[in-house]
C-alpha cells in the first residue's frame, strides 16, 4: 500500500475486540518507533507498553479513554535528553520527538490491521505517579490499540477537512 492510502486508511478507533496483539505485532510497532528521527538524533522518546490486566486497570481507573483495547502504549520524553535550542529559549523537542514516534507507532499498527487511537484526555502527570515513572519523564499521550471490534467504523469526522488552502502558503 502506497503511503498516502495508508494515511488515509488510518482513523481512530475507540472499540476493540478482546483479541491480544501477537509479539511480533508488537514487536514491528516498536521499530517503527524505533527508527522514528528525532531532533540531533538525541532520542528522547520513551513508550511504555501497557498490556496486563493491573496495568490496564490502572490506566481505566484515571481515564475513560482506554475504550477496552487489551494494549495501550505510554508514549512520552526523557527531560534530560530533549534538543534545547540554543537560538531561542523555551524552544525544545521533547514533546516533537515524543510525538514523531507516536505517529510512527500509529501507522506502523494500521499497516499492521492494527486499529489505534491518540489520547490526550488523561492525567499526564498523575499517570507518570501511578506508574512509578522516573520524574524526568513526561508523558505526551497515550496509545490504546488492538484490533478493532466488529461493529466500528469511522467517525464522520474521518475525512472532514477544511481546504488545503488553509493549511499550505506559498510565501
Amino acid at each position: 500500500m502506497d503511503f498516502i492510502t495508508l494515511a488515509k486508511n488510518r482513523y481512530s478507533v475507540r472499540s476493540y475486540s478482546e483479541k491480544q496483539i501477537e509479539k511480533d505485532k508488537i514487536n514491528k510497532i516498536l521499530e517503527a518507533a524505533y527508527i522514528a528521527p528525532s531532533a540531533k538524533n538525541k532520542q528522547s522518546a520513551r513508550v511504555y507498553v501497557i498490556q496486563s490486566e493491573e496495568g490496564i486497570e490502572k490506566l481505566r481507573a484515571l481515564t475513560r479513554c482506554v475504550y477496552n483495547a487489551p494494549t495501550v502504549m505510554m508514549i512520552g520524553y526523557e527531560e534530560s535528553e530533549q534538543y534545547v535550542n540554543e537560538m531561542e529559549e523555551g524552544i525544545i523537542s521533547g514533546q516533537q520527538d515524543a510525538s514523531i514516534v507516536a505517529t510512527h507507532m500509529m501507522l506502523e499498527a494500521t499497516e499492521l490491521g492494527i486499529g489505534s487511537v491518540w489520547v490526550d484526555g488523561f492525567p499526564n502527570t498523575k499517570t507518570a505517579e501511578v506508574f512509578n515513572l522516573p520524574k524526568s519523564v513526561k508523558l505526551v499521550c497515550l496509545m490504546p490499540m488492538g484490533y478493532a471490534a466488529d461493529d466500528v467504523e469511522p467517525s464522520p469526522m474521518h475525512e472532514k477537512c477544511r481546504p488545503i488552502e488553509e493549511m499550505v502558503k506559498t510565501l
